[in-house]
């Protein structure tokens, strides 16, 4: 540790406030090497520069050489609780994510009992409260008949509802993992037509998905998973929510883009027309092709799939012009006993949220991106696409999350290291850097990887001490 640094001991209650010094502070009009403070949880000064001495009873970390960045936002995590808490649960889950310099995260609902009710969204909001040391949000899932209940949690047209801790309706289009699905128009259009809030769609054509699962069902090799989710079965469920959008004026988000074709066919909507319908894509489909997938298996298996070297290049030039706005995870943990089954019996998804911020910047070392697209596409865009109050900036007033990142340490992904409850990692054996060095929420530091702990690092909070739900304005 720096000299005359001080973060908290593990469990030791801290109130939230902090100075940082002497960071490239990453803030909304460039990079700048300078010292913040963070008072009661929220930002209260920020000087490029330096200058800012420690006030009585403040924590103090000296961040010279490092990157100070508004903490990560990650819109699309599977947490596992209820159900599958041997996968992984909230409390797990929101430690993983502390670990990668994830301050906030929104979890999915295809649980078990799936969270399709306002009051088993209720009660994941309750279980955070004891178990995360993250900010935390959640999606209720749509079922063809569950109509009601959406309209409680999300509002009705042009009367939103802001409930703290609700993000928006969560429509699998496609069969995935769990039993949540809508794909039938009539049922989408109701949906649609009906509710208020913030639509996100697992953009999959059920139909085609059934149809060509037979001219594949009999092969072995994990090629036949992008072949049989092909990206026409993508391309055709986007362009279903994108229509049913535009009829209704609802606000509608594509989650995990991952095909070339998808990505140049929103980059046609107007300027307007982006501003209601944003996607996202995933650090996996960013950096893993074809190859990757021979070479990895099913460790790699997820739906939609990981593609090929030209559908990677395409993310890649959408996310530049903006047609992309966000990086999300889809952190979808399972056993390494049940990836081992190989295709087709292998369950769809992958581990990511505790190296997706390291993923990226090592994309930004690498001259792929800048830091300060990383902050936008892993921070600020995010926050602006969900309406959250007070995230995604390092800007006085903003809410005290922020991490600590060296990109200078490289760090060798291990399974071993592995915060998430199955113990594993797609990127393992991948050399890394912009691991979070400090974590903070609220202004309380809650995870810290120093010479002290390793390269895993240490948790510096108790579950349940900091974090809160996330607070969204409505969508009418």
């Amino acid at each position: 540790m720096h000299s005359g640094q001080r973060v908290p001991d593990e469990g030791e209650t801290m109130s939230g406030g902090i100075l940082i010094r002497g960071a490239s502070m990453v803030l909304p009009n460039g990079i700048v090497v300078g010292d913040l403070r963070i008072t009661d949880g929220v930002i209260t000064e920020i000087c490029p520069g330096g200058g800012l001495q420690p006030e009585d009873g403040e924590m103090f970390h000296d961040a010279t050489g490092m990157h100070l960045l508004p903490g990560g936002i990650d819109p699309q995590v599977h947490f596992r609780e209820p159900g599958q808490e041997f996968k992984e649960d909230l409390q797990s889950g929101s430690a993983a994510a502390a670990s990668g310099g994830i301050t906030s995260f929104l979890d999915m609902p295809n649980n078990n009992p799936a969270a399709t009710t306002l009051e088993s969204i209720q009660a994941k909001i309750d279980s955070a409260s004891q178990k995360c040391i993250t900010n935390y949000g959640f999606f209720i899932g749509a079922t063809p008949d569950n109509l009601v209940e959406l309209q409680r949690a999300v509002g009705e047209p042009g009367e939103g509802i802001a409930y703290p801790g609700i993000c928006g309706i969560k429509i699998f289009m496609g069969s995935s993992t769990g039993d949540l699905l809508v794909h039938e128009k009539e049922h989408l259009s109701n949906i649609f037509s009906n509710t208020a809030g913030l639509i996100a769609v697992h953009a999959e054509d059920e139909n085609r998905l059934k149809s060509r699962f037979e001219d594949h069902k009999h092969r072995s090799d994990i090629a036949a998973h992008a072949e049989w989710r092909d990206e026409i079965t993508a391309l055709n469920a986007t362009q279903l929510a994108v229509e049913m959008a535009k009829e209704t004026g609802h606000r509608l988000h594509v989650l995990h883009l991952t095909s070339g074709i998808e990505a140049d066919y929103l980059a046609e909507l107007s300027a307007d027309e982006k501003m209601q319908i944003t996607t996202e894509t995933l650090p996996q489909h960013l950096t893993f092709n074809q190859d990757d997938v021979e070479e990895r298996g099913v460790r790699l298996k997820m739906n939609p799939p990981i593609r090929y070297s030209q559908d990677r290049e395409t993310l890649w030039k959408r996310l530049h012009d903006g047609t992309i706005v966000c990086i999300a995870t889809d952190h979808a943990p399972h056993l390494l006993e049940d990836k081992a089954k190989g295709w087709p019996n292998a369950p769809s998804g992958m581990p990511g949220v505790e190296t997706s911020l390291a993923v990226m910047l090592t994309h930004a070392r690498d001259g792929r991106c800048t830091i300060e697209q990383v902050v936008a596409w892993m921070s600020t865009n995010v926050a602006q696409a969900y309406q959250m109050v007070g995230k995604g900036k390092l800007e006085v007033g903003m809410d005290g999350d922020v991490v600590v990142v060296d990109m200078n340490r490289e760090i060798v992904v291990d399974d071993e290291n592995s915060w998430t409850r199955v113990g594993w990692n797609p990127f393992h054996g991948r050399s890394l850097v912009g691991w979070s060095h400090l974590t903070v929420v609220d202004g309380i530091p809650v995870f810290a990887r120093d010479a002290s702990s390793g390269d895993m690092g240490r948790l510096l909070a108790e579950a349940g001490t900091v974090g809160s739900p996330l607070v969204m304005m409505p969508w009418n």
